[in-house]
């Protein structure tokens, strides 16, 4: 019934990333503003952030599609560190996920599944994007389409990037309701469409993969989601690798969810190393951008908030090595893996600029991931209409 094999690196498609991607310009300043402004703080702005939506089809043979999604989510993430807003404001990413087309799927719920809602938490989105698996099924584009509309917390701000990417091999226009009425839905709250036909071009346009995206503005793109991304080894790979491991122990776990999430950290970190060493390089480039923040589990991200005050922090939330220090040692200890992490951060990307050097200097053409390449082509074209703009 299908065809499919090669996130996020969600994202991943994607897949891989709670915020909302727009660009505010900046407003002229009058007097009077000026002068309220010293009276009261100004609100710290809540609009730069991307929402993408991935919508990906698990019925039989779609594997493929998977598998990209999995290892490119990272290369999406790892863009998203350049982008800009107009007011030049870094964006931020939050990514949902949903899987629909597969018989261990609800029929009453048209074989359709929130997987993850709007998230930034990339150890979460590289989670559930390893927890897919294909089954046959019956693929409702239109049925998924909407139902992402429903459940998603889209916002009705205008200046926000809003994104929805489906992908899947069968007919359009399958299901009991019309396609054109959920992009026309969708247009409405301000939502752009791309379509991802896992097939030939030609065969994508005659099953109305084409008209799904052009009615709201969005691309339509055809690959080959069983293509084999070749991935270049570099001098620096195993170096980066290691520093992800030193990374790792700037973590300061704490609260309920501590313990967990810092073994899930581990887990995906395995996961990433398992399809691949490149797919674990990229990964430790995300984890070294702004983009992977884990606040609410580690106590370095968390002391960055200025609402954070740690010691509100219950001793028995603390992790043991901390567990009998005065609130004074708890912040010189986070200072102290705050600095290191920086500058093991540092480390990261100076190393992956001569990665990606050396990889561009060997990589042949059009040798990138074919997930990879239809969406990021499309956000960024959809991102400058709001304002964005990429810096490399």
């Amino acid at each position: 019934m299908k065809k499919m094999n090669s996130f996020m690196s969600v994202i991943a498609m994607a897949l891989i990333c709670s915020t909302t991607f727009g660009c505010e310009p900046k407003n002229k300043k009058t007097n009077k503003e000026i002068i309220y402004a010293q009276a009261m703080a100004p609100a710290p702005i809540e609009n730069n952030t991307v929402k993408i939506a991935l919508l990906l089809d698990t019925s039989n043979s779609m594997d493929g599609l998977i598998n990209q999604a999995k290892a490119q989510l990272w290369d999406i993430v790892n863009k998203f560190t350049h982008a800009k807003c107009g007011n030049e404001a870094k964006p931020n990413l939050q990514i949902a996920l949903y899987q629909y087309g597969n018989d261990n799927l609800s029929s009453k719920e048209g074989y359709i599944q929130q997987v993850l809602d709007f998230s930034d938490d990339l150890d979460e989105i590289s989670e559930k994007l390893f927890s897919l698996t294909t089954n046959g099924g019956e693929e409702y584009c239109g049925e998924v389409i909407q139902t992402s509309l429903k459940q998603l917390e889209w916002g009705a701000n205008k200046d926000n990037l809003k994104l929805i990417f489906i992908a899947g091999n069968e007919p359009f226009t399958q299901g009991k309701l019309n396609y054109e009425d959920a992009v026309t839905n969708a247009k409405e709250k301000d939502v752009i469409v791309n379509t991802i036909f896992c097939g030939n071009y030609e065969q994508g346009i005659n099953s109305k993969w084409k008209n799904g995206a052009t009615l709201t503005g969005g691309e339509y793109i055809a690959i080959d989601h069983n293509r084999k991304v070749v991935h270049i080894d570099t001098p620096y790979d195993d170096v980066i690798i290691k520093l992800n491991s030193k990374l790792n122990t700037t973590y300061v776990s704490y609260g309920s969810l501590g313990k967990a999430k810092q073994e899930m950290q581990y887990t995906q970190d395995n996961n990433a190393m398992k399809m691949e060493e490149a797919v674990a390089v990229k990964r430790a480039v995300s984890k070294s951008s702004r983009l992977y923040n884990n606040k609410k589990w580690d106590l370095v991200d968390a002391a960055d908030d200025v609402s954070f005050e740690v010691s509100k922090v219950k001793t028995e939330d603390l992790p043991t090595e901390l567990k009998d220090k005065s609130t004074t040692e708890i912040k010189s200890y986070i200072k102290e893996k705050k600095e290191d992490r920086i500058k093991i951060q540092k480390e990261i990307q100076e190393l992956n600029k001569k990665r990606d050097s050396y990889i561009a200097k060997n990589q042949k053409e059009n040798a990138k991931g074919e997930l990879e390449n239809a969406m990021l082509n499309a956000i960024k074209k959809q991102a400058a209409t709001k304002n964005y703009k990429w810096e490399e």
